[in-house]
């Protein structure tokens, strides 16, 4: 009895958490993709949905997976205790692929922004190389 509850409790506590950690990303990463993309908004939407759908299903397949992993509690505090691992587990996964994303949009940002940079200004004058010393 306790084991199917704490299976169901698990799924549902975990789904959740990611579609609600999902939609905040969605939400709020907007505007760090667009400026990303120097402005261009269809390419940070596309993106950005794109996002969405790997982020849903590297998560949920990993809340799946991980179901059968564990012991099988025998009393509630067993169930409560296993619920409580797996779903940090699932919270870790999550804020790991999270400030994967961070990282690796980070980088992109910085590349395009020196993309975007004019090329240094060319020098007023030039220095004379000194010749080496001759023995």
């Amino acid at each position: 009895m306790y084991v199917v509850g704490a299976y169901v409790a698990y799924l549902v506590i975990s789904i959740a958490l990611t579609v609600w950690v999902a939609r905040t990303l969605v939400k709020n990463g907007r505007i760090f993709l667009v400026d990303s993309f120097l402005g261009n908004e269809s390419l940070a939407d596309s993106v950005n949905h794109l996002l969405a759908v790997g982020f849903y299903l590297v998560n949920i397949g990993y809340v799946a997976l991980a179901l059968k992993y564990g012991e099988k509690p025998l009393d509630l505090a067993q169930a409560i205790e296993t619920l409580s691992t797996k779903v940090g587990l699932v919270l870790l996964v999550l804020g790991a692929m999270h400030f994967f994303n961070l990282y690796v949009f980070s980088r992109l940002r910085r590349r395009a922004l020196l993309r975007s940079q004019k090329p240094p200004v060319l020098p007023e004058q030039f220095v004379e190389p000194v010749q080496a010393w001759n023995h």
